[in-house]
């Protein structure tokens, strides 16, 4: 393990060698602390939200709201976690194959007038505009609302990405996401779910 300012740190898990801030989509994910079920129960006919798991599901349809550079793919809350497709794409900046699918019928150039930036300059910073700033004042907002239903809820204090590469991979990941909801009693994050309440 690492040391920062002589105490031991654990490393990043984003991967070192690439820019969250730039274009890209992203296959996240999101987990309870514990992986306590907070959001809701699995029925014949879906995922049942509790109310913080829809709390949980407006908050992250909410996410271009607040980031305007940001595109949502397909998303789902599951009774413990979250999955989503994130796609940042930011005027002018060079696009990923995997961000063309959902980028070509979703983004309106009236975006670039939409986001603010740092400097107003040509050379612009976009503020905030990396993958773990949206995710983490996504998380801060939920927290916030939910603990004023509950008052022990907590995340896992990290989350896993994956970069979408390309158009196969991001079908590949939206199907999946699209029927996780059907294949939780198989799934390896509903055979460590805890119901919290």
């Amino acid at each position: 393990m690492d040391k920062f300012k002589n105490k031991y740190r654990i490393p990043s898990t984003r991967a070192q060698w690439w820019d969250y801030g730039q274009n890209a989509a992203y296959f996240v994910t999101i987990c309870t602390a514990h992986r306590r079920c907070y959001f809701g129960s699995a029925a014949a006919t879906g995922i049942q939200l509790s109310e913080m798991g829809k709390l949980a599901y407006n908050y992250w349809a909410e996410i271009p709201k607040h980031f305007p550079f940001v595109i949502l793919g397909e998303f789902v809350i599951m009774p413990n976690h979250v999955h989503g497709i994130v796609i940042i794409d930011k005027p002018g900046n060079e696009r990923l194959e995997s961000v063309q699918p959902a980028a070509a019928t979703t983004v309106e150039t009236a975006t670039t007038a939409t986001v603010q930036s740092v400097t107003g300059g040509k050379n612009e910073q976009w503020y905030p505009g990396t993958l773990g700033v949206v995710i983490n004042q996504y998380k801060r907002y939920c927290t916030i609302r939910i603990r004023k239903i509950y008052a022990g809820f907590a995340w896992q204090t990290r989350f896993h990405d994956r970069i979408i590469r390309n158009h196969n991979e991001y079908k590949r990941i939206e199907n999946y996401i699209i029927n996780n909801p059907s294949n939780w009693k198989g799934d390896k994050f509903m055979k460590s779910c805890i119901v919290a309440l």
